[in-house]
């Protein structure tokens, strides 16, 4: 089997030759052996283009960057996936002015600000500009209010969306795809699909938003007090979202190069929303995607990291086919217990957390992966993987004694 013939049929519950391992990477710290060089230097830390329109990263990542990191993992048998993040929208009647508040005796941070101007009246985004060093290899602040970014939660002097009038004025910024976002999109697939084919990679598709967006909106307090005191706002917005998730998702599933839709749902697990509310906001969306994505025959995956015994029956109920991800550290979750709710009904990934691999000791490291493959792997729905990703201080000698390990262990 080659890399994806072994992906694709785990994702379907089929036969492999052997357990496969994955990761992603956000600033993975390479060893030099594996390094190749761009522009004459050489490419010290891997992400991939999954992180393409929510991050600014510190150094230049180009698609032949995610291309020849395939390749490094391929060399040491290890799978890889090649990710395209589908682009959206703004409304073209939208305008924008950016500004930066300097920091004063009421305001010790300088403010990024941007002001926009949409039909539905003006909205202002205003971010502290914080300015820390977070070390080589780690994402960085924008020097602008990005629209989405993590950056932004715990930084906001002001979410674009602070009251439930400013609803109707933020679904200008989040609009489906138009005619130019899905040329560029269909012209960036193709370039993938050409190296997929050639590589035998499987290729997945980040399409949609969900709650994450309602979060990077509204704020995590804000998001949640909106859908307790202004129900009906908080719906428009989940909708509006929604809308454009659509749209995003049913791009990528229209293009051949794609085998599966991938949705983020950091800021949708029980940490933020109810089982309730999950049900009412969450799950009806949800199951519209996971339908477009099986009529034009790809694969729809969900990222849930905590909470995923009370939430992960109603991903299946969806129809979510692959699960990012089973944490034996984060999520108050038995390995074992999580393949008997759940491993008859999705592809389970994880069942090791990169914490573990910074960890230094060895024999844990072994030890964690083993459980994984005891506890995940019978029933033949598993794909190890160190979640949720390898991080700049990820050190070599972990990610190599896991691959050691599974090698011993899974005879790939």
């Amino acid at each position: 089997m080659n890399s994806k013939e072994r992906i694709l049929a785990a994702w379907n519950g089929q036969p492999v030759d052997h357990l496969p391992l994955t990761t992603w990477c956000f600033g993975f710290k390479a060893p030099a052996h594996l390094r190749w060089q761009r522009h004459g230097r050489p490419v010290e830390y891997w992400y991939s283009m999954r992180l393409e329109h929510i991050h600014t990263l510190p150094l230049p990542w180009e698609l032949d960057d995610d291309f020849q990191r395939v390749l490094a993992w391929q060399s040491l048998g290890v799978d890889d996936l090649l990710d395209v993040s589908v682009p959206w929208s703004i409304d073209p009647t939208v305008t924008w002015r950016d500004a930066v508040q300097p920091a004063g005796s009421r305001q010790p941070l300088s403010l990024l600000q941007r002001q926009y101007q949409t039909p539905a009246g003006s909205l202002l985004h205003s971010i502290r500009q914080t300015g820390e060093d977070p070390g080589s290899g780690w994402v960085v602040q924008p020097a602008y209010a990005a629209l989405f970014e993590d950056y932004n939660i715990p930084r906001a002097d002001k979410h674009l969306v602070s009251r439930p009038e400013d609803v109707t004025a933020a679904g200008y910024l989040y609009r489906p795809p138009d005619a130019a976002t899905r040329a560029a999109f269909n012209e960036r697939v193709e370039a993938v699909a050409a190296f997929a084919a050639q590589h035998g990679v499987a290729v997945q598709a980040w399409s949609a938003f969900g709650m994450d967006a309602v979060v990077w909106l509204a704020g995590a307090q804000g998001a949640i007090l909106l859908a307790m005191d202004a129900p009906q706002a908080f719906a428009r917005l989940v909708d509006l979202v929604a809308e454009a998730d659509y749209g995003r998702s049913e791009l990528a599933a229209s293009a051949p190069g794609v085998d599966m839709l991938v949705q983020r749902g950091w800021y949708s697990s029980t940490d933020f929303w109810s089982p309730r509310l999950f049900d009412g906001y969450v799950f009806p969306h949800l199951k519209e995607l996971c339908d477009l994505a099986h009529r034009y025959g790809k694969k729809f995956a969900y990222v849930m990291t905590t909470g995923v015994e009370k939430l992960g029956p109603r991903l299946a109920d969806a129809g979510v086919d692959v699960l990012y991800f089973v944490d034996p550290l984060q999520d108050r979750f038995s390995l074992e217990k999580a393949r008997r709710l759940l491993g008859e009904r999705m592809m389970l990934v994880g069942g090791i957390n990169a914490l573990t691999l910074a960890s230094g000791d060895r024999e844990k490291i072994r030890a964690g992966v083993r459980q994984a493959i005891d506890s995940l792997a019978p029933g033949g729905r598993f794909i190890l993987h160190p979640l949720d990703s390898l991080f700049p201080d990820t050190p070599w000698e972990g990610v190599e004694t896991m691959i050691e390990a599974w090698k011993e262990w899974c005879n790939p």
